[in-house]
């Protein structure tokens, strides 16, 4: 993912808010700091940082969403880093933790619904021997629901075709749906648009990967 000056841009859109723009500010300074570092930091210090912060944020602010996804996220960008299991296991524990809060705040989201199976995602790969039938199969429900909330969500199309290719590779047949199903996600990452600064922007690179997998 290229690096952005999201904060420059968010800076001037909550500037034209409201008298309260000055606190404003500083939610907007913090998220897209932390937004950041869980996009591109490898390091586990870093990742535990801004997931700290995304908690602190999530608790003084209440009503937003928005932090408790991104630290759902982040712990999942810390399990991905992570050599143990058991670590990775705790690590994914927190992240449903989070987007628990994230789902309190804002029900039947898409963004969040997909988050949630990426979770699932992530565990099942810890140990897919004897964790592929529990975990593939409330990943998939997770992007089934993703998807019949939103059909041309990006991430959840993405996070779809990994699930649907990794268990077409597990089982020896045709990747084939996978790999149109990867191929839809790349077609809504051009168009995905948000009124939302913070709205999710991270998927792309994953599926890119994918299509060249695809070829092979």
């Amino acid at each position: 993912m290229k690096t952005l000056s999201i904060f420059f841009l968010l800076q001037a859109w909550f500037s034209f808010m409201n008298p309260s723009f000055i606190v404003d500010n500083k939610y907007a300074e913090a998220m897209a700091k932390n937004i950041q570092t869980v996009y591109s930091s490898q390091s586990i210090s870093e990742l535990q940082s801004a997931v700290n912060s995304f908690e602190r944020i999530g608790a003084t602010e209440k009503i937003k969403w928005e932090p408790y996804y991104y630290a759902g996220f982040g712990y999942i960008m810390l399990a991905n880093v992570e050599q143990s299991a058991s670590k990775k296991d705790l690590y994914l524990d927190q992240a449903l933790k989070a987007i628990e809060a994230a789902k309190k705040i804002k029900a039947k989201d898409v963004e969040i619904t997909a988050l949630e199976g990426f979770v699932h995602m992530i565990r099942l790969s810890v140990d897919p021997a004897s964790r592929g039938q529990q975990y593939s199969s409330l990943a998939m429900q997770n992007f089934s629901q993703a998807l019949s909330i939103d059909s041309e969500n990006p991430r959840a199309l993405a996070l779809m075709a990994q699930m649907e290719y990794g268990t077409a590779q597990f089982f020896g047949s045709s990747t084939k749906e996978a790999c149109a199903t990867n191929e839809s996600a790349l077609q809504k990452f051009t168009t995905f648009k948000s009124d939302n600064p913070f709205a999710p922007q991270w998927g792309k690179a994953m599926a890119e990967k994918m299509k060249l997998q695809c070829k092979d």
